[in-house]
């Protein structure tokens, strides 16, 4: 019954048309000082710079001053839940800071905050079956069980709600989508699982450096359900979705997404690489011919691919 799972799996996979367009949302809430300002905002504008570069097939919304406040941010949230689709893909970032009494999570802005319920049911409105909501602010990790569900994957800079000090993390998420170095795979491409894991690692190194003790713990929960992690498992299918979402390109596969006739074909390639990746998570569960057969048409089909982008 696994393997014929698995099967099942892989062809609805293989029958998905390439995701049509990305929608991104960045907020940079309060601030309170000066330094956080700068901070925040720099943080904010690179994204935006960073999103903006991947080409037409990005919409890209980011509030910052005295545009993030809730009502501006539920109008962007709602015009993005009335233009997605559900073949598309919707990424949310939060940045500033958070606050958590015990109970509720919220996200601090210019005027009423907003709690992770807020946010949640605003993200639940967005038809993208495909969702990323990365929130880096402090206190994050009070937010996670309001906005698990299936098809999401959820990004939390601290492990718990009682990790109130300002945070490191958005500075080094940023930083991830313009480092080569966080592309560990080297397929041209920064995952959002390898954006976490780059954030993460820098996370722990600042701290060090500082001779700090870490006031915060990067967290991730990609399979809708249980607790979360900050490591993939093979095991529960922690870290798929986050390695199936590809955030920026870079280099040649950068120019590939900016030329009609090239995007196309990277669009299949990166639903192959996405169906490698989804096998090698079922492996344990599957016949060894299935895993080898399959991973071997998959293989065949990417090398294809890459033969004719690279014409």
């Amino acid at each position: 019954m696994k393997t014929a799972s698995c099967l099942c799996l892989l062809a609805l996979l293989a029958a998905t048309p390439a995701r049509a367009s990305v929608y991104v949302v960045t907020v940079s809430g309060l601030v309170g000082e000066p330094d956080y300002d700068q901070r925040f905002t720099a943080s904010a504008v690179d994204l935006d710079k960073a999103f903006k570069a991947a080409g037409p097939a990005l919409h890209v919304y980011t509030l910052t001053g005295k545009e993030a406040t809730r009502a501006h941010v539920t109008q962007v949230l709602g015009d993005v839940a009335r233009a997605a689709k559900p073949d598309d893909d919707f990424v949310l970032v939060l940045i500033g800071h958070g606050s958590y009494d015990g109970v509720e999570y919220k996200f601090n802005l210019l005027g009423p905050d907003m709690s992770a319920a807020d946010i949640a049911a605003l993200c639940d409105r967005v038809p993208a079956t495909r969702q990323l909501v990365v929130n880096t602010t402090s206190t994050s990790g009070g937010w996670l069980s309001a906005l698990q569900r299936a098809g999401r994957a959820v990004i939390a800079a601290t492990k718990t709600g009682t990790e109130k000090n300002a945070t490191v993390f958005a500075r080094y998420w940023v930083e991830a989508l313009q480092d080569p170095a966080a592309d560990v795979d080297k397929n041209e491409a920064v995952s959002a699982l390898e954006a976490f894991q780059y954030a993460d690692r820098k996370t722990a190194e600042y701290y060090t450096s500082q001779k700090r003790l870490a006031t915060e713990h990067p967290i991730f929960e990609d399979t809708g359900h249980g607790e979360a992690v900050r490591t993939p498992s093979v095991e529960n299918g922690e870290g798929r979705l986050l390695a199936s979402l590809v955030l920026v390109r870079l280099g040649d596969a950068r120019q590939k997404a900016l030329d009609p006739a090239k995007v196309a074909l990277l669009a299949k390639k990166e639903d192959l690489e996405r169906q490698i990746d989804i096998l090698k998570y079922q492996k344990a569960a599957m016949a060894p011919s299935d895993y080898e057969t399959q991973l071997k048409n998959l293989l065949v089909g990417l090398a294809r691919l890459q033969v004719d982008l690279d014409k």
